[in-house]
């Protein structure tokens, strides 16, 4: 029992799964169909994205040694060596691949090695260069429903799927930031640049509070381009979307310091998953 909670640590699940759902959503968008390709290929990337986090694990066990939120994962903490990290990383990594190519396709295959290589080898790097390595670094947030709907047999210059991937990579840039907010010192103190230490508390709050609108306003191309059409959740989406919108607006209003960074963490989450769920019901419907 011991053995998996390391693994699914050092896999990040609760991550990966979320990456997994929109992998999923983006299925069902193209197919309409619930069958063994969706489950083969939700599972291929629900792995490749579990290896992808194991190696950004060996790849940070340096600096996460230096941060509190940290310092008792996995490799920091000793329960698991570098060596074997990696080697289950790979593990994962190849088995993942394995089940993209022979299930979901070339196509499908090429997109999630992709998001790996954006965010192994692009984003973990670039962290240390800028503290606004999270704008391209939202980029992984888009391919993984493309996976999915390549998977299914539709062809990701579609609008339909275009507008959830920009969603997705709009979305993925306050969800970034506010993780950085919350652990601004812990950042500073492993040497990475953060935005803490370059902007006032009001700054960013309203940094925030445009991406959030940017966000919002995002979504309502998913509409537009037919993602989903009843009237019904069209208004179900603007009414969340405002919903959000207010309650940044308000939190960039409010004169006094500091942020209840988790609350406004799990809000934009929370609004994830509705429009998840929207997209879902509009594909039925």
């Amino acid at each position: 029992m011991k053995q998996l909670k390391l693994f699914v640590e050092l896999s990040k699940v609760r991550i990966t799964f979320a990456v997994s759902l929109t992998t999923f959503v983006g299925y069902i968008m193209a197919s309409k169909e619930i069958d063994a390709t969706l489950w083969a290929t939700v599972g291929g990337l629900f792995l490749l994205a579990c290896g992808s986090a194991a190696l950004n694990q060996y790849q940070e066990y340096d600096t996460d040694a230096k941060m509190e939120r940290t310092k008792n994962r996995p490799i920091p903490s000793g329960r698991i060596s570098p060596t074997n990290a990696l080697l289950f990383a790979l593990g994962l990594i190849g088995i993942g691949s394995a089940l993209l190519y022979f299930f979901a396709g070339f196509l499908a295959l090429q997109l999630g090695i992709l998001t790996l290589i954006w965010y192994n080898a692009f984003y973990t790097p670039l962290k240390k260069k800028t503290a606004f390595a999270v704008v391209p670094g939202s980029f992984i947030g888009a391919l993984p429903p493309m996976v999915g709907y390549a998977s299914a047999g539709g062809s990701i210059l579609d609008p339909q799927i275009i507008a959830f991937s920009f969603f997705m990579f709009m979305w993925q840039i306050p969800h970034f930031w506010l993780i950085v907010i919350r652990h601004g010192y812990d950042y500073q103190q492993a040497g990475f640049p953060s935005i803490t230490a370059l902007y006032s508390d009001r700054q960013i709050k309203g940094i925030t509070f445009v991406w959030v609108t940017a966000t919002a306003v995002a979504s309502i191309l998913m509409p537009m381009m037919g993602v989903f059409t009843a009237l019904s959740l069209k208004v179900m989406l603007v009414l969340i979307m405002s919903s959000l919108v207010y309650a940044f607006a308000r939190l960039y209003l409010l004169k006094k310091e500091g942020i209840n960074v988790f609350r406004y963490f799990m809000g934009i989450n929370m609004y994830l998953l509705a429009v998840l769920i929207l997209i879902v019901v509009g594909v039925y419907i």
